[in-house]
């Protein structure tokens, strides 16, 4: 086995860890129009974001991508689905976040790593942890570094090789320079005495305290003036509070794509044209694997499984007739009884799994197989040949134990093997994982069982179908080229309009449509009260099943919300500092010298209120929920006295701390040795975390995936 066939079996999880899973990609072609403005259109088109104020095109995106790809393939993995592209395309796009964010800080600062810290993180005597990961015996858990050696005398003379280790070794590089980095932030972070005295005090009482609350709710809006100079004003000095992100809102109708009665009918005729050859076929899986929509399965199952409709079909054990047409499903179909016999109903076996492929042929499995059937059959252990040789790891484990399972739980041939056999039996089956040696240690009374063949063809809609469903769609949208006309048309034909509101950009679902993101898609390139259009300037969206004609009727910018948009939320925060302002105003006139909380209380008609065991590192009170300003308050209040007003999240309140338990005195080296491990933990990430804030970052990804 050669070094580079080695490390790919290696590396597959390795390569997960390091990129996630890939995608299909394809090649852009060249966007640079004639003329300066072509090119400037076109490159508004193509930006993907912006980070640190750099553009990022979507073809510097997808490269990067490809690149990913080629790894992706060299590791071995080919299935890929959607959960896989979005899991790339995000890791691919965070790694070029922490580039851009992080390369200039490392210029900046003097930060690389030399050839000779490459030498020593890959064939030193603590290698780096991917290459631990990749070079490691996981039968025996050791590393082995002949591989390491042999691996890399192969990159000299294989470029496939060298491409492999090169994506790697950019990989140590780049988390060796990140490390120093993240200690070179952690290790510049002190704490003074100062502060370590500031921590100590601050956490030193814990207090028990009484407290009134007069609710904001309890002063009626009317009677608080809210003028056009003072929601001016609090927007002013609070706008940073009123970021939100882009958001639109969504109407469509909808043209069903479905069957006619003439789909219906030739179907039908195809089908029944069909029943006499499925009767006449000398070999009817083979008839039905070339003919039906849906290959044949070939499991038995027992009368209690076959479809009420099949039942009295099935018991007259008929090899030769056919049931039907039916229509179930949305198909039209055909059944016809294969074979009968009496099989277990479920099964207990232990298997060795020689698996082929990249390490075995399939001639080099059956006689290896063969080999072990030998040992077994001379009497040796089963159990300790499975662990040895199956490559069924999980099962190895426990001598190949399967434990019981029914029919149709394994792939057919193996399915067939264990079902076929008696108890004792040991046989082999061949599948696309390999060849498997099978014991049957046990096995439940037979019972009769019955298999199945079936003709299906699915009633789909005719072109003819599907082009009305078009023609009615485009005439639609043709005609109601305003919002007005649109609303109007849909009230005056009794269509079903659907509305979706607060869509995000990387929104994936829309109500009654399957796969919408196309139309989401455009949705965000689409003017408020306009039309959708796709990247053809065409109204119709093919999604599904269905054709679909959307207006954009609501358009939420990211940024900064304008005032106009955030007028009630303005006027409900100024509300509360108003009413706030009277409650305390009303606290201070009542309250005074020698007056206790509950002559407050009783006099302005309020409940006291008992909160214990309060630090100032407490998150809640009980019977107030979050509210950090009663909670510091309480933490710095003498004993006995009435303090307050304080403005709360709930209300304003008063309080009187009733006792105060003093912690026992914390050694203040301790301390600050304590408070700086937590400061260089900490640093390794909120650095990181403060420079990606300042760098402003515009994620525009949702116009093309």
């Amino acid at each position: 086995m050669s070094a580079l066939q080695f490390l790919r079996e290696k590396a597959g999880v390795v390569v997960a860890g390091l990129i996630g899973f890939s995608l299909f990609l394809f090649v852009v072609s060249d966007f640079f129009g004639k003329g300066r403005g072509q090119r400037l259109k076109q490159k508004k088109y193509y930006e993907l974001g912006q980070i640190g104020g750099e553009y990022i095109s979507y073809q510097d995106y997808e490269l990067k991508l490809q690149n990913l790809l080629e790894i992706y393939k060299l590791s071995g993995k080919t299935n890929i689905d959607e959960a896989t592209n979005e899991t790339l395309r995000e890791q691919t796009w965070q790694q070029m976040v922490r580039e851009k964010i992080l390369d200039p800080q490392y210029k900046k600062l003097g930060l690389g790593v030399s050839t000779e810290e490459i030498d020593e993180l890959v064939l030193g005597n603590k290698p780096h942890q991917i290459v631990q990961q990749l070079f490691t015996d996981q039968q025996t858990g050791t590393f082995n570094k002949s591989f390491l050696v042999n691996f890399l005398k192969q990159t000299e003379v294989d470029e496939t090789a060298k491409k492999y280790w090169l994506f790697f070794e950019n990989e140590i590089v780049n988390d060796q320079t990140n490390t120093k980095y993240n200690n070179l932030v952690s290790k510049g972070l002190y704490v003074t005495s100062k502060q370590a005295e500031f921590d100590r005090e601050v956490n030193a009482n814990t207090v028990d305290f009484s407290y009134i609350l007069k609710n904001y709710a309890s002063v009626p809006d009317s009677s608080i003036k809210i003028y056009q100079s003072d929601l001016d004003t609090y927007y002013s000095k609070h706008k940073e509070n009123y970021k939100r992100s882009a958001l639109r809102d969504i109407e469509y109708v909808t043209f069903d794509v479905v069957p006619s009665e003439d789909d219906i009918k030739q179907t039908e005729q195809w089908i029944n044209k069909t029943k006499q050859d499925f009767a006449n076929a000398s070999d009817p899986v083979d008839y039905i694997n070339m003919t039906a929509d849906t290959r044949y399965v070939g499991f038995y199952i027992p009368l209690s499984a076959v479809p009420d409709t099949l039942k009295a079909f099935v018991k007259k054990e008929d090899l030769k007739s056919i049931f039907g047409p039916y229509i179930e499903d949305g198909s039209y179909k055909l059944a016809r009884l294969i074979a009968v016999g009496d099989r277990p109903d479920s099964v207990h076996v232990r298997h060795i799994l020689l698996a082929t492929g990249k390490t075995r042929t399939i001639e080099e499995a059956r006689h290896e197989a063969d080999s072990l059937i030998k040992l077994i059959k001379s009497g040796t252990s089963f159990e300790s040949l499975a662990r040895a040789n199956s490559d069924d790891q999980g099962s190895a484990k426990i001598g190949g134990d399967l434990g019981w399972f029914t029919e149709g739980k394994m792939v057919v041939p193996f399915n067939n093997a264990c079902f076929t056999g008696k108890k004792g039996d040991i046989k082999t089956a061949e599948t696309t994982f390999g060849v498997h040696i099978i014991e049957i240690l046990a096995q439940s009374k037979p019972i009769r069982k019955y298999n199945i063949g079936y003709i299906d063809r699915k009633i789909m809609p005719g072109s003819l179908t599907n082009q009305k469903a078009y023609s009615a769609a485009s005439q639609f949208a043709g005609t109601n080229d305003t919002y007005a006309k649109f609303v109007k048309t849909i009230a005056a034909e009794g269509l079903n309009k659907r509305v979706a509101n607060s869509i995000a950009p990387q929104q994936k679902t829309l109500p009654g449509l399957d796969n919408p993101r196309p139309l989401i898609m455009a949705l965000f390139q689409a003017e408020q009260g306009k039309i959708i259009l796709d990247n053809s300037q065409q109204a119709v969206f093919q999604i599904g099943d269905k054709y679909v004609v959307a207006y954009c009727t609501k358009v939420q910018e990211d940024g900064i919300a304008p005032q106009k948009d955030v007028e009630n939320d303005l006027r409900f925060a100024l509300l509360k500092d108003k009413k706030a302002d009277l409650i305390t105003a009303e606290f201070n006139k009542i309250g005074g010298a020698g007056k206790t909380l509950d002559d407050i209380a009783r006099t302005m008609g309020l409940t006291e209120q008992e909160a214990t065991k309060i630090t100032f590192r407490s998150y809640t009170i009980p019977g107030a929920g979050t509210e950090p300003t009663l909670v510091a308050a309480a933490s710095v209040s003498k004993q006995g006295i009435v303090s307050g007003p304080v403005k709360g999240n709930n209300g304003v309140y008063m309080l009187t701390v009733n006792n105060v338990v003093t912690t026992p005195d914390v050694d203040l080296k301790l301390l600050r040795n304590k408070l700086e491990s937590s400061f260089e933990m900490r640093g390794s990430y909120e650095a990181y975390d403060a420079l990606r804030k300042a760098a402003n970052i515009i994620d525009k990804r949702y116009k093309f995936y």
